[in-house]
């Protein structure tokens, strides 16, 4: 069966300028088999006439995370609210709008919304009381609860803070309602995980994946797959015969236990699924470490300490950090690693310079991920390395920026997610949002990545403007690169003969109408691998 698409404008993301737009396209079966001019293209079974709209290479999401997206997006909302009191406001209508039930969570909360940055769980008693509440933080790198959580995960003044996080504390010691780091992730994140069900994962990855098609999202990189999430995917392509909607591929999560032997079991773990036979839907690629925290909570690891003059420690040691990178590149596994402050992407080079040494000079693609404050310098070394700068333009979007720039209080702060310093050095610059953390909608990404404006907030005017790129690259970070940063970038990731038939369909063209339009343009159709996934109402075929 083949398709002809006519009278439309087409960005192929091709690297190549001459190539980068052109007139119609074929798609036969799953794959672009013509892609040019309209008097060149041959005849076909059936003809889609674009009306002049414009055509992009489906998005991929080069950093999310499907089940947290999709528990997130039933959760209350509570980015928009920029005071305290308006967080109370939208705990106490989501709990009598849910009368029955027994726990409530929030996330997106910004520490700047909080009274002095100090959340409390007596700030949250004051709206909800009676069950427990669980808010993530607009990064998910912490979890303020209440008093009544704080007792249901039995945290007391006498509960020891975990390897790589913290439990706040009172002057008398006691806790104050807040988890950071690691503290989140075992007992706030420990406890969501052992009460949800398999029913409850399933509604999460329907809707992870429905809410991405419709936003024009074809292909995600999840960055923390567990044994909970790699069932639900598997259960989702069963319920399919063995497709999905979205190309899935995943890195594995790996957490430091302390222990060199526990650690490394956690990675043959990895090694044995990512040997394991697989499908183009869904496999697991590599694995992810989380090396340091956030900025916005002075958890990432810094060269030179914070405004208050605090700093915080990696939670990868260095030592430990080299033996389980090189146990996954002597694998061919790609390694990504969580690296926010100039301290981490430091040893996250160093680590994969150690696997280099040891393991030999050969091909491999590994990744640092986000990349938010990176010493001069970094952009050029991950280059020699061929390390790919995983990177999210959301995070800078400016109407959240305050609270990131008073933390570190210095000039640091004018380099702030410098994109086209990894442009000029030549390393591979990927895309992505890192939703739940972000908002998944890529055209909104687009648009930050453009004008360096804020998509949450259009009266907030453009901040470091000179780190914007043009759209034409945008894009090609976001499609051809994020797809070439998990070795796909021979067969999908733009709209070429014989890749991947992967693209969508816009009611606006924004090269046309210009940067601000992307915040209100609509995918109209999303095709993967040739088959329709998504169409807007008003264009559905037949109609």
């Amino acid at each position: 069966m083949t398709t002809l698409f006519v009278n439309g404008r087409v960005f192929t993301a091709d690297p190549d300028p001459a190539k980068a737009w052109a007139e119609s396209v074929v798609i036969d079966g799953d794959t672009f088999a013509y892609v040019g001019d309209a008097d060149g293209a041959p005849d076909a079974d059936t003809t889609v006439d674009l009306g002049g709209r414009l055509v992009l290479p489906g998005f991929t999401d080069a950093h999310t995370h499907l089940l947290m997206m999709g528990a997130a997006l039933a959760q209350v909302q509570l980015t928009d609210a920029r005071s305290l009191k308006e967080i109370q406001a939208l705990l106490r209508r989501a709990r009598a709008d849910n009368p029955d039930t027994a726990v409530l969570r929030g996330r997106g909360w910004l520490f700047d919304s909080i009274p002095g940055g100090a959340p409390t769980a007596a700030m949250i008693d004051a709206a909800v009381a009676d069950v427990p509440v669980y808010l993530d933080a607009n990064d998910y790198h912490s979890c303020w609860v209440n008093s009544a959580a704080l007792a249901q995960l039995g945290i007391t003044r006498d509960t020891p803070d975990p390897l790589g996080g913290e439990i706040a504390r009172d002057a008398e010691g006691e806790p104050t309602g807040m988890l950071y780091e690691t503290a989140a992730t075992q007992f706030a994140w420990g406890h969501r995980d052992a009460t949800t069900t398999d029913v409850d994962r399933d509604e999460q990855v329907e809707r992870a994946m429905e809410a991405y098609v419709a936003t024009g999202v074809t292909g995600v990189v999840d960055m923390a797959f567990d044994e909970f999430g790699l069932a639900a995917f598997e259960r989702a392509q069963q319920r399919r015969g063995g497709e999905l909607p979205i190309r899935v591929a995943a890195h594995w999560i790996i957490t430091n236990t302390g222990d060199d032997s526990a650690n490394l079991a956690q990675v043959a773990r990895a090694i044995e699924l990512a040997h394991a036979p697989s499908t183009p839907w869904l496999r697991v690629v590599g694995i992810k470490l989380i090396l340091d925290g956030v900025i916005d909570a002075c958890t990432a690891a810094m060269r030179d300490p914070y405004a208050d003059g605090s700093n915080a420690r990696p939670i990868w040691p260095l030592e430990q950090l080299k033996p389980v990178i090189a146990a996954a590149d002597a694998a061919n596994l790609q390694v990504a690693q969580h690296a926010i402050g100039d301290y981490a992407s430091q040893i996250a080079l160093d680590a994969i310079e150690h696997a280099v040494a040891q393991n030999g000079d050969r091909p491999r693609r590994h990744r640092i991920e986000h990349l938010e404050y990176a010493a001069a310098g970094t952009a050029e070394r991950m280059a020699q390395l061929g390390v790919t700068a995983s990177m999210q333009p959301v995070h800078a979007d400016p109407a959240i920026f305050a609270n990131w720039a008073e933390m570190l209080g210095d000039a640091r702060v004018e380099r702030a997610f410098p994109w086209p310093e990894y442009e000029d050095a030549g390393a591979l610059l990927a895309f992505s949002t890192d939703a739940p953390t972000a908002p998944h909608h890529a055209l909104a990404n687009m648009y930050i990545a453009t004008t360096r404006a804020s998509a949450l907030d259009r009266a907030v005017p453009a901040l470091h403007p000179r780190y914007a790129l043009p759209l034409e690259r945008s894009i090609g970070h976001a499609t051809r690169d994020a797809a070439a940063s998990v070795g796909d970038g021979d067969w999908r990731g733009r709209i070429a003969p014989g890749f991947a038939a992967d693209l969508i369909v816009l009611d606006t063209d924004p090269f046309a109408e210009g940067a601000p339009s992307l915040l209100d343009a609509r995918v109209l159709e999303t095709i993967v691998a040739g088959r329709s996934r998504y169409t807007a109402q008003e264009i559905r075929r037949g109609s």
